[in-house]
């Protein structure tokens, strides 16, 4: 049938005839079949998706403004056809760009609102006339779960910012969210509900709410004032536990939020999921609860909440629910897992109770105990149960709801429900090649409602709600029953309604409204005359049908069209004669279409039975038993007898509808005949079905009838299966037809009674590769080859094709992985490439292609002793593509008569033209005999087996014979050549010297082009400073070498009740406040002998704690002790005092100064404290560091200077980062460049990466680095990094060389994943004396492994060539180090440190009573009291202020900036000559310039006005209520009493004062 337009030619016919179904003596015919189809006009699978580099998080579509796709920390926006406009971070200062690749895949089953994208909201679209354009608002997990407002037509513009805490700070924290107009304000409002606590592990915390958040569920904020508190807020019932919350709706003046508890630590649900209501005001009024039950057709009920859709216009919520599984994909499925259940509004909230058992209500509502939300049960007529669903979405399209479904498999299910809401079978609509999981909220495209929006994974597509394309006639079209769906007259196809052509002002496309289809059909109306007849519901004005001779083109009749619809046109069939009307064309024709049907009479009277000829269009001639053509009539007197027409006989399938009984897996029959199942082989086919499928049972053979019926989805029927074969009493054979892709439950009926359950069957679908390894082989055959990939178990053999013809081969498979054996291709020509193909029932899917080359070729091989009682071998084979692990290769040593041993496999090593495998033998004592008499060495590879000859050497007799030769011969070419040789010797010494004398120059030359033009690229701004908060500062400080005592000050101390303290801890308080007690008691403790230096300085820490709050009279007591000490000293050398820590008093001053000046030190030096220890970190980094030793080729100290270095380069990486699986959705995963060199080991690799990410991200997900591991990216495949593995070289003292960068040939561009490890989070390493990095053993073997390159290199490197390494590294730092010198001793703002000037003018003051007039004295007190003390303490010990770790290389530079800081302070002239240590050297020109520059800062420091004791009494003041709380001074004084118990006997006792020891005695129970 053809249609075409009125003015164009008629299509030519095809001539075959086209089979018709039987009716009553009519021979009916559909009016529209198929003609040629054209293209279609937008194919599912036509258009890529959309990719973007990291896990999509949140969708929203917008009529004006495209879609909006948030990924990672990433915002894109895209127009209608997903074609990128705009790509940025959520942050511009974030770093990081969008377009950086991340290779890992995302997180198999993100759950709803998973992500580091929270909320995702357009809004104002359209209202205010549309003069803003609308908003988009996102919410983010960044900077506390803030959120941002952009205008819709310029997402680089943020509008408003929002304070924190507006959504949750947790990636794995659920927050959904809507935004509204309130009636009572028109503003527009925020509504938020969100998980905001979730349990973290305590070394990883992700973020703290405030302590109002901890239990706030909901919260209303206005739009225009976010960074303002909430509007309103709905806490959490105590003991509620953790809501994870779905999604956010608006329907009849209330806000709707559906959700479910959920434990984030189990993984369970304690209660069954629930809607919450609120109304859609200005503030929070919480209108109550319901329970949402789904549980029909589950045992343990599905309690999970996976996806929310409201259809409107209907009042009607759909939800995705699921039972707990576990955290495999298969784990605890089944074909009931989840469940879509739809439920009417108007119940949900009829039904709402205001007495909640989820959140907290006010005391007014009159509420039980523990009352319960009332439960609503969803419209049973629309359940759909499936294994596996993920997503939906409705609409209503013809007053017909559509309902999307997306599912775990990549999946796009279309349910149709009927009018009284009852689900359909799902059709689908489109699959996802890759199977990712579809993402949990599916989109429409609001331009265009024939396309809907499937994310998954990284990818967006664009699809077709429906496939109508697949409908190929009328009447299949419109029995789909499909409101997208109808017939296209002009285009003779199944369109949607905008694809199908209109003509004039006629529409030609019939939709599920319309009547029927139109159809043609032929009967007898009388013996002599046929009858024509077609009917539609086309227009009947000018419209008209004829038949033609198509043989002649001769009308046979013609007639106009009736007003009913019909058109009858009656043949006269006595003029007519069989073999003149082979065929006839029948036309339905008006101004606008023409209607075209050709029908074909050649093999009326060749068909013999009866339903066939009818099928033909033929008639069937019931007395006669034959077939004639349609227009000759039987016997006339038999033609009422023959009205009759045969029906086509079919068999009465088994019913494929309603639900089955099942009972347990045991029946017994009418004979008393019991019959069992145990299980079904295999659990898992194709999608194309199985043909040989397995149950397994007893007593088969006792039954007379077995069928096995499969239910999948609850809405399709069930499919009936009759045995294929009963092989015996135990097993018998089914044949599955095709089906798509779902789990079924299995049963197996006997003889037509109960079904019994045989388990669940998994259709999957094809199987698909993704990696083979190796890829190459040789062609004897036998490597074992690796094929990864998914559903591997469903295949059914593997097949290689190879010169056009296809064999198996035998393997293993797994769900993911195949192994089989490389067949024997030794007959072939040339080197064949293979393709390897997988077969599933009788279709061949394409795999990867197998490369073989020519068999490997072994040179010969060596017997060398390894010890007392082993033996090596090592055999040599030329270089080749192969890899060979030990799996594949077997080697037998054969010697003396016949005698032979087996060698184990030890590595392969391969050199620059041979390949040496290493086996070893394990012997007893007969090593030489072995050696002696070894003839040769078998080895297998695979199907490969050779032997291998020794390595020739000549036997004694041959050297007897020769060697008298050769004795002549020398003797007399030594004579000739003597002279010659002497010459050739003198030259070839000259060109040595000559070469060392070229490569000391060209050292020198690059050391002094270094020094002149390098440049290191300091940035200036490196992030946030890392400081340590002030309790581990002072701590550190306090306890520099007492790392035990620290851990118990580090006690929370805000929780502490201030009245729960030990009262005689109290009165001993009380006593060290008294300045008589507190000194006598140290100058008695100091004149114990066994009070010892140590002793004295934690004594002096205790001390500091204890009067951490009270540092004005802690000040006192410092004046007292110093004034004491100089009593001392002045009888001695009044220069030494505070030199050393020998007292408590110079212990208490370095305490008293850490804390004072802990503010200036963080304010005003910290800052370029860091960068010079960053900037001095960076140099170092910038060459060759040795990781055994630590030296390095960039020092300060030349110590430490490494120079046996190597030639090096640079190597920049391109690291790419895991997605870390603990973490969900953490997939802010960047892929960042890193320059490493190509000396650096592994270890110091993953370092440099480890620190680029840590400095553009902060945190890598909380991991350490010996958490981490590297893999380099070769092709498909991946290799772990390691600093030693089996390739490592090994010298022959056995010192195991460290791996490194050049030692993988890892070139420039190469891609390194970094990877978490699953276990073993110990160091890469163990160094030891066993192994070497740069500065090699001097050897032989050094030489051997690093070849004619480096030959004679290490013996001609000098260790003075290097010096002006040390000059490079000063010249690199000296600015960063000069700011650091000058922001210690400058004066900000022309003022000094209160705790500097007030001790300074206290030495002062000091030196005046006690008449010193030498002015070095009070200079050299201030110099001990200050940079000894203190800033020498802290530039030699950066981890007293920061949170980083010190290298043993950076202490020793440190030591010598340290050194060069006091040179600076010191008043000795320094006499410096060549042979000065360098360390000295170094700062030698820039002393003079500090000295100076230290004099004027003590001057200015003596010229500024006094302070006051009430200034400085103030100050003290301020610093003690900073510290207050901060260290358990409980502990403190107990440990003060400690040493006060002692250190004193009785006689000490008697020194105090009786008063005083009445009142301390009490404190001996304290012991």
């Amino acid at each position: 049938m053809e249609v075409s337009g009125r003015k164009g030619p008629a299509r030519p016919r095809r001539p075959a005839a086209r089979p018709r179904p039987p009716l009553p003596l009519l021979l009916p015919l559909a009016a529209l079949l198929l003609a040629p189809r054209a293209p279609a006009l937008a194919a599912p699978e036509g258009a890529p998706p959309w990719r973007s580099e990291q896990a999509i998080g949140a969708l929203a579509a917008s009529r004006k403004h495209g879609v909006f796709v948030a990924s990672g920390s990433c915002l894109h926006q895209l127009d209608h056809t997903l074609q990128r406009q705009l790509s940025r971070l959520h942050q511009e200062d974030q770093p990081g760009n969008c377009s950086e690749p991340v290779a890992l895949p995302p997180p198999a089953r993100p759950r709803p609102a998973s992500s580091f994208s929270k909320l995702l909201l357009p809004y104002r679209e359209g209202a205010d006339g549309g003069r803003d354009g609308g908003l988009l608002l996102t919410g983010w997990t960044f900077n506390r779960g803030g959120c941002e407002v952009r205008p819709l037509t310029s997402l680089n513009l943020t509008k408003l910012l929002s304070r924190p805490e507006v959504v949750s700070c947790h990636p794995r924290g659920s927050t959904a969210g809507v935004v509204y107009q309130a009636p009572e304000d028109q503003r527009w409002y925020l509504a938020v509900a969100a998980t905001y606590v979730l349990p973290e592990p305590e070394d990883r915390p992700r973020c703290g709410p405030a302590a109002s958040d901890l239990n706030t569920a909901i919260t209303l904020q206005d739009t225009e004032k976010l960074f303002t508190e909430e509007d309103g807020q709905l806490k959490l019932q105590p003991g509620a536990g953790t809501l994870h919350f779905v999604d956010a709706f608006l329907w009849n003046g209330s806000v709707y939020f559906p959700y479910y508890p959920y434990n984030y630590t189990s993984g369970a649900a304690p209660r069954a999921s629930a809607m919450a209501r609120i109304a859609q005001s200005t503030r929070v009024d919480f209108q109550g609860q319901v329970a949402l039950d789904c549980n029909r057709g589950h045992p343990d009920g599905r309690r999970l909440l996976l996806s929310s859709s409201l259809l409107e216009p209907l009042g009607l919520w759909a939800g995705v629910f699921s039972a707990a599984v576990g955290p495999e994909p298969d784990a605890r499925r089944s074909p009931a897992t989840t469940a879509l259940c739809l439920f009417r509004m108007s119940e949900i909230q009829a039904r709402a109770r205001t007495c909640s058992s989820d959140f907290l209500i006010p005391e007014n509502q009159n509420c039980e105990k523990d009352a319960e939300p009332n439960a609503v049960q969803p419209i049973e007529s629309s359940t759909l149960i499936h294994s596996d669903l993920t997503s939906v979405y409705g609409t209503v399209v013809l007053n017909r709801t559509v309902l999307f479904l997306g599912t775990g498999d990549g999946q796009l299910l279309k349910v149709i429900l009927g009018e009284n809401l009852t689900s359909n079978c799902p059709e689908v609509i489109y699959e996802i090649k890759e199977e990712t999981p579809v993402f949990h909220k599916l989109v429409p495209d609001p331009e265009n409602n024939t396309y809907i929006y499937l994310a998954s994974g990284k990818e967006i597509r664009r699809i077709r709600v429906a496939n109508c394309n697949n409908h190929q006639s009328c009447t299949a079209c419109l029995r789909a029953m499909d409101p997208h769906c109808g017939w296209c007259e002009s285009l003779q196809r199944c369109t949607f309604q905008d694809d199908c052509k209109r003509v004039g002002n006629t529409n030609t496309w019939l939709d599920i409204s319309s009547p029927k289809c139109h159809n043609i059909q032929i009967s007898r109306s009388s013996y002599s005359q046929a009858s024509v007849s077609m009917s539609g519901s086309f227009s009947t004005k000018h419209s008209w049908c004829s038949v033609k001779n198509s043989g002649t083109n001769k009308e046979l009749c013609r007639a106009k069209t009736q007003p009913h619809g019909t058109c009858s046109c009656n043949i006269n069939t006595s003029k007519t004669k069989e073999k003149d009307l082979l065929a006839i064309t029948v036309s339905y024709t008006s101004d606008a279409w023409n209607l075209t049907e050709r029908f074909n009479f050649t093999n009326c009277s060749s068909l013999r039975e009866c339903p066939v000829c009818v099928a033909a269009t033929c008639a069937w001639c019931e007395n006669e038993k034959k077939c004639i053509h349609p227009f000759t009539a039987c016997d006339p007197l038999d033609y009422k007898k023959n009205q009759n027409v045969c029906q086509a006989s079919r068999k009465s399938p088994l019913s494929r509808t309603g639900a089955y009984r099942t009972k347990k897996n045991v029946k017994i029959n009418q004979n008393s005949q019991v019959f069992s199942i145990q299980s079904i082989m295999p659990q898992k086919v194709s999608t194309l079905g199985k043909s040989d499928l397995i149950v397994i049972g007893t007593n088969f053979t006792q039954a007379s009838n077995i069928s096995m019926i499969l239910k999948g989805t609850s809405t399709c029927d069930q499919d009936v299966i009759h045995v294929h074969q009963v092989l015996n009493d135990t097993h018998m054979k089914f044949s599955l037809p095709s089906s798509r892709k779902e789990m079924k439950d299995v049963c197996i009926q006997f003889d037509d009674g109960d079904c019994f359950p045989a388990g669940t069957l998994s259709f999957v679908a094809l199987p698909s590769c993704s990696f083979i390894f190796p890829a190459t082989t040789w062609v004897s055959g036998g490597q074992n080859i690796t094929i990864e990939g998914r559903n591997f178990d469903v295949i059914d053999n593997l097949i290689i094709s190879h010169e056009g013809k296809d064999f198996s081969v035998y393997g293993y498979c797994t769900e993911t992985q195949c192994n089989f054996l490389a067949p024997n291709l030794k007959s072939s020509k040339g080197r064949p490439n293979v393709n390897l193909k997988m077969k599933v029932q009788d279709v061949l899917v394409d795999c990867k292609t197998l490369q073989y080359l020519d068999d490997p070729r072994f040179i010969g091989y060596r017997v060398e002793f390894l010890g007392l009682k082993e033996l090596e071998v090592k055999i040599q084979k030329e270089n080749d593509n192969f890899n060979i692990s030990k799996h594949d290769i077997e080697m037998t040593l054969f010697y003396g008569e016949n005698n032979q041993r087996n060698c184990s496999f030890e590595n392969i090593t391969r050199g620059q033209d041979l390949t040496t495998i290493l086996c070893k033998i394990k012997v007893v004592s007969t090593q030489d005999n072995i050696i002696a008499s070894s003839k040769k060495v078998r080895v297998k590879l695979g199907n490969l087996e050779l032997y291998v000859e020794q390595e020739s050497v000549p036997s004694t007799w041959y050297f007897l014979i020769v060697l008298p030769v050769l004795l002549v011969t020398v003797i007399f070419v030594a004579v000739v050549v003597t002279r010659y040789k002497s010459k050739e010797l003198s030259r070839k010494q000259s060109q040595q010297l000559e070469l060392l004398e070229s490569e000391l120059r060209k050292e020198i030359r690059d050391g002094f082009a270094e020094l002149q033009m390098d440049k290191l690229d300091v940035v200036d701004s490196f992030g946030t400073v890392p400081f340590l908060d002030y309790k581990h500062f002072a701590l550190r400080t306090f306890f520099p070498e007492s790392g035990g005592f620290t851990h118990i000050f580090t006690e929370d101390m805000h929780s502490r009740d201030p009245g729960d303290k030990n009262e005689s801890l109290i009165a001993l308080d009380a006593l060290i406040c008294n300045k008589s007690f507190l000194v006598t008691v140290i100058h008695t403790l100091e004149k114990q002998k066994s009070f010892s230096v140590k002793d004295r300085c934690l004594f002096a820490s205790f001390l500091t704690i204890a009067l951490q709050t009270k540092l004005v009279y802690l000040t006192s007591i410092l004046e007292v002790l110093t004034r004491d000490l100089m009593e001392q000293s002045s009888n001695m050398q009044p220069k030494l005092m505070l030199r050393r820590t020998e007292s408590v008093v110079e212990k208490l001053l370095t305490n008293w100064m850490s804390v004072c000046l802990s503010g200036f030190l963080r304010e005003t030096v910290g800052e370029p404290f860091y960068l010079l220890v960053t900037t001095l970190n960076q140099k170092i980094n910038k060459g060759p560091v040795d990781v055994i030793t630590s030296k390095a080729l960039y020092t300060l100290n030349e110590d430490w200077l490494l120079w046996q270095v190597p030639e090096f380069s640079t190597v920049a990486l391109n690291a790419v980062f895991e997605k870390i699986p603990e973490n969900e959705s953490t997939d802010v995963c960047r892929s960042i460049a890193v320059n490493v060199l190509d000396c650096d080991t592994i270890g110091q690799a993953k370092e440099k990466i480890f620190q680029a990410f840590l400095s553009k991200n902060g945190s890598l997900y909380g991991l350490q680095i010996n958490e981490i591991g590297l893999e380099l990216q070769l092709g498909t495949r991946q290799k772990e990094l390691l600093d030693i593995d089996s390739s490592s070289v090994i010298l022959e003292d056995g010192i195991t060389k460290l791996n490194t960068i050049g030692h993988y040939e890892i070139s420039n561009g190469s891609t390194i994943s970094v990877f978490k490890k699953l276990s073993n989070f110990t160091s890469d390493v163990e160094y030891s004396e066993h192994h070497c990095h740069l500065i090699l053993p001097d050897s032989e073997a050094f030489q051997d492994v690093q070849g004619k390159r480096h030959r004679g290199k290490h013996k001609f490197k000098v260790k003075e060539m290097y010096l002006t390494k040390l000059l490079s590294t000063k010249v690199a730092i000296h600015s960063v180090l000069e700011k650091l010198f000058r922001s210690i001793w400058s004066l900000p703002n022309s003022k000094a440190p209160f705790a500097i000037k007030y001790f300074f003018d206290f030495l002062d003051a000091q030196a005046e009573n006690k008449k010193i007039t030498d002015p070095d004295v009070v200079h050299i007190w201030k110099t001990n009291s200050l940079p000894l003390r203190f800033w020498v303490n802290i530039l030699k010990n950066p981890q007293f202020v920061f949170d980083i770790k010190k290298t043993p290389h950076i202490d020793s530079c440190l030591s010598v900036i340290a050194q060069a800081f006091m040179d600076a302070f010191s008043l000795a002239e320094q006499q410096l000559g060549k042979e000065a240590p360098t360390n000295k050297l170094l700062y030698a020109k820039d002393i003079p310039n500090y000295k100076e520059e230290v004099k004027a800062y003590y001057k200015a420091i003596r010229d500024l006005p006094p302070l006051s004791s009430l200034e400085m009494e103030e100050f003290l003041t301020q610093e003690s209520k900073k510290h207050e709380n901060e260290f358990n001074e409980e502990v403190a004084l107990t440990e003060i009493y400690k040493y006060i118990v002692k250190y004193f006997d009785e006689s000490c006792w008697a020194r105090l004062s009786m008063s005083v020891v009445r009142i301390a005695h009490p404190f001996h129970f304290l012991l």
